[in-house]
């Protein structure tokens, strides 16, 4: 969006000191001009803010031929050199392998429970097979992504990590946690803005109606409600959480492609079943 040029050139930076070199660079303009880029930067300037979803569906054009996709935040930081070597080889080693999920940490070496992409997380460095991943830097895979599609535009943040994992499990890939790739990012808290209520509302609702067995939808809705009453001490957050939840019923969110029941057991085997 414009906002962190240092943070962006630092984080270019550690892009281009990797020791095996990224075939390609690219940085959207989220509603925003670029200027001043290295020349090996290539850049796209959309009109306007079209969301986390938007932004990398616009980087993902140019990417089409790439075998792995790379996704970073732009106030991330690469603080190994070995990172695309190291991806290189995981995707080399299992042609299966859909997702990889980078650990996240502030300057302080410090992972949050939240950025732990599991129900146990108590031990950040435990990697494996999960049921998610994070935005803020994750690795895809160029034929998973041909195969089950884009990121869900309708989103725009929150919860398209999930959905896009939902659909890469469904359609038999893997999806990683890698603890050894780091990617170094400011200690924050999204629930400062109540934005992030009513985002994080309407996408569970959105995920419910896209992908999970008619079942399942009540339960995983029920048990989201219960969770968000007994934690949320903010009444405008949670004034702003109901009017997502009515939004994402009303709203349209993108053709609905139920998983399978399967799949459903996979992700009660891998400790996160879909009603959590």
């Amino acid at each position: 969006m414009g906002t962190r040029p240092q943070e962006l050139a630092a984080l270019l930076a550690s892009v281009e000191g990797q020791s095996v070199e990224a075939a390609r660079t690219v940085v959207v303009g989220n509603g925003c001009s670029l200027a001043g880029l290295p020349d090996w930067v290539e850049t796209v300037e959309l009109p306007e803010n079209l969301g986390v979803t938007g932004g990398r569906n616009a980087a993902m054009e140019r990417l089409r031929d790439m075998d792995v996709v790379v996704d970073l935040d732009d106030d991330g930081l690469l603080v190994d050199d070995g990172v695309v070597a190291h991806l290189a080889d995981l995707f080399a080693a299992d042609e299966r392998l859909g997702v990889v999920g980078f650990r996240i940490a502030d300057e302080t070496g410090v992972t949050q429970r939240r950025h732990v992409p599991r129900l146990r997380a108590g031990d950040p460095m435990r990697g494996g097979e999960v049921t998610t991943f994070l935005g803020g830097g994750h690795a895809l895979s160029g034929r998973m992504l041909a195969q089950v599609g884009d990121w869900p535009d309708s989103f725009f943040f929150a919860h398209e990590e999930t959905d896009m994992a939902w659909r890469a499990l469904d359609a038999g890939w893997r999806v990683v946690y890698e603890p050894k790739l780091l990617l170094q990012h400011p200690r924050t808290s999204p629930a400062r803005h109540a934005f992030f209520y009513r985002m994080t509302a309407r996408n569970r609702v959105y995920l419910a109606r896209r992908h999970l067995p008619a079942p399942l939808i009540p339960v995983y809705l029920g048990v989201w409600i219960a969770l968000t009453v007994l934690r949320t001490r903010n009444v405008a957050g949670l004034k702003a959480w109901f009017g997502g939840f009515a939004e994402g019923w009303r709203t349209p969110c993108g053709p609905r492609r139920p998983m399978r029941w399967r799949t459903v057991w996979k992700l009660t085997r891998l400790g996160r079943p879909p009603i959590l």
